[in-house]
């Protein structure tokens, strides 16, 4: 008697999902139509940034999947083969731009750890632990961040309707995402005990996602320096921390539009020229979206046809 009542649920939830993502790329859409000019200058200056900086950028962006797979294997007590789990992670950000909300890595991540021998209950808890860790170390670096540097960051002034815009994704998917989360905490408590009684798991669930927000915002970092536009670390980390944080609301497919959007208007926030802001937005995007997502997508087509994912 529960499956039918569990259908219109979850077919509900797609639609819901699917409605909002087109809305937020059709705004993208539009608003990339209106200021096409800013958008090309922010080409032009990717194509004279400075090489030193971008091979910085290049090696920060790939040290986001070793850090993604430690954090992975942080979150489960049981050791897990290195070199899947590094394939699995970065197949798996290919995978996160396919579907809405990160259900492409989550899958990838799902699959895979059940192929290695977790029960479906331990493989939740994993998943659900290091989403945790992630918010909660972005968070407290936020919090760091403006507890040490106040003013760092001044926002331009947000319209009304566009703040409610950006917000009605969160609170419509509220209710949903608490019932899930109730769901894995009441059956997942003795998991989140395992993992940390032991002391190098707990290192690498939140070491591994500290570094990988700091790789991201090296990348960001090093773009920004490329196109030189010198701002301070401090200034470009609060910038991506609170861009990827926000852009969490909204369930488009990697963030398409909703990092880049929430990312450009931060840069600008901390000083950032706005055509400079998306020439930094494109580059950040480029190295870690675009130029991985074929070989990801291949490494994800490998893995699928040996039964690893």
């Amino acid at each position: 008697m529960s499956a039918p009542s569990l259908a219109p649920r979850r077919t509900g939830r797609t639609y819901l999902h699917t409605g909002v993502s087109l809305l937020i790329l059709l705004v993208g859409a539009v608003l990339a139509v209106r200021h096409r000019q800013v958008l090309d200058n922010g080409t032009d200056h990717l194509v004279v940034a400075d090489r030193g900086w971008l091979l910085l950028a290049v090696a920060a962006a790939c040290a986001t999947w070793v850090c993604a797979a430690l954090t992975q294997q942080g979150a489960v007590a049981v050791a897990l083969p290195r070199a899947r789990l590094l394939a699995a992670q970065f197949s798996a950000s290919a995978a996160n731009h396919l579907m809405p909300a990160g259900l492409g890595a989550g899958t990838v991540n799902w699959r895979f750890l059940t192929r290695c021998g977790l029960t479906p209950t331990a493989t939740a808890t994993a998943l659900a632990l290091k989403a945790t860790a992630s918010t909660v170390t972005r968070v407290a670096l936020i919090g760091a961040l403006v507890l040490a540097g106040p003013g760092l960051i001044h926002l331009p002034h947000l319209p009304a309707a566009t703040a409610l815009l950006a917000l009605l994704p969160g609170v419509l998917l509220l209710p949903p995402l608490r019932r899930r989360v109730g769901t894995l905490v009441r059956g997942a408590v003795a998991e989140v005990r395992a993992v940390h009684a032991l002391p190098g798991r707990a290192w690498a669930l939140w070491g591994g996602s500290i570094a990988f927000a700091a790789a991201h915002a090296l990348t960001v970092y090093a773009v920004a320096h490329a196109l030189e536009l010198p701002l301070p670390a401090a200034r470009i980390a609060l910038a991506y921390l609170a861009a990827s944080s926000a852009a969490v609301l909204l369930p488009t497919p990697g963030g398409l539009g909703s990092l880049d959007a929430a990312l450009a208007f931060a840069l600008v926030g901390v000083g950032a020229p706005g055509s400079m802001a998306v020439s930094v937005v494109l580059g950040y995007r480029l190295l870690t979206t675009w130029l991985p997502l074929v070989p990801g997508l291949v490494v994800l087509a490998v893995l699928a046809r040996r039964k690893m994912v």
